[in-house]
């Protein structure tokens, strides 16, 4: 596994072990104990994506889900710590593209879901990585809800146009932005700026 996924998978399995099955996450109506029952069906069970691209099996998928989310917990953590090498998601020809940001987020996704938290502070490399999952994945949603956007990253990375007369400007941090893209809006400290009907239709549809 690469540096960022593998740190990121280890620091989020350390501090679900810390905090116990049933604190509250970012991921509405999910303790600990469901958000690492989801990341384990992910890479071990892909056959229960098939939930996501078709809606009549989307009760398969969280069966499948649920029946995880039953075992032991610490057995549950032992297994997003220890990904199997066949998994589409986490082999080492997959691991940087599909988990470097699906765990920084998950692991954020855990460490807000309290009190008491401050954004990370994140290395160069690190927050490159984040950005350009960002940039990627934020134009698709930024289109899917039609909401003409500017997106400019507050470290100098860069930034991006999504649609004609931007109605809204997004700015902060790579891992900020990743997190507000990907529908955390809330827990995110992005600086958000135009009409407030847009910005309302930022934080609602994103």
């Amino acid at each position: 596994m690469t540096a960022f996924a593998k740190s990121e998978r280890h620091q989020l399995a350390d501090l679900l072990l810390r905090l116990g099955p049933d604190e509250p996450t970012l991921c509405a109506g999910w303790t600990t104990r469901d958000l690492a029952a989801h990341l384990v069906v992910r890479e071990r069970r892909p056959d229960s994506a098939l939930g996501m691209l078709v809606p009549p099996l989307s009760g398969r998928t969280e069966r499948i889900r649920l029946a995880k989310a039953a075992e032991p917990f610490e057995r549950i953590v032992e297994q997003v710590r220890n990904p199997p090498w066949w998994s589409p998601v986490s082999n080492p020809l997959t691991d940087e593209l599909a988990n470097a940001a699906e765990f920084f987020i998950h692991h954020e996704d855990v460490r807000r879901g309290g009190d008491g938290w401050e954004p990370r502070a994140l290395g160069a490399k690190h927050a490159a990585t984040l950005w350009r999952n960002a940039r990627f994945a934020g134009k698709i949603a930024l289109r899917r809800v039609k909401i003409p956007a500017r997106v400019i990253e507050s470290g100098g990375l860069g930034e991006f146009t999504v649609g004609e007369n931007p109605q809204v400007t997004l700015r902060g941090p790579a891992g900020e932005l990743a997190l507000f893209l990907s529908g955390r809006q809330q827990a995110a400290r992005v600086e958000i700026d135009g009409p407030a009907e847009a910005i309302e239709r930022a934080h609602l549809g994103l």
